[in-house]
């Protein structure tokens, strides 16, 4: 059964910065492409990031290109999503996922 544990999330001010990560567990990580997603207030899910098993090739939606970077630890089972110059239209509740399994979420608020 596949596991996923976001964390990392929380209340910053504009531009400043956050690290999610996502501990995975129940498949083989390094053999599986991640995807970060996202969920605002009254909204629906939203895809914002993936890169591939061996993290050879990162993508993102335009929003937040030059903001945000993908990573992968395979030894560690852990991707991450790193943060910076936030705004508060990034406000949402941020998901990893892997096909079609998600973890529980964490919350992101982007607020003076």
């Amino acid at each position: 059964q596949v596991y996923l544990v976001e964390s990392g999330g929380g209340l910053v001010q504009p531009g400043e910065s956050l690290r999610l990560s996502c501990q995975a567990s129940g498949f083989t990580f390094s053999r599986h492409a991640m995807s970060w997603v996202r969920q605002a207030p009254g909204k629906g899910l939203e895809w914002v990031s993936g890169l591939y098993s061996d993290g050879s090739d990162q993508f993102y939606r335009d929003s937040v290109k030059g903001r945000f970077t993908v990573s992968r630890d395979n030894a560690k089972n852990t991707v991450y999503l790193q943060m910076n110059s936030l705004k508060p239209e990034d406000t949402a509740v941020y998901y990893c996922g892997q096909g079609s399994s998600w973890g529980q979420g964490t919350q992101v608020t982007v607020s003076s």
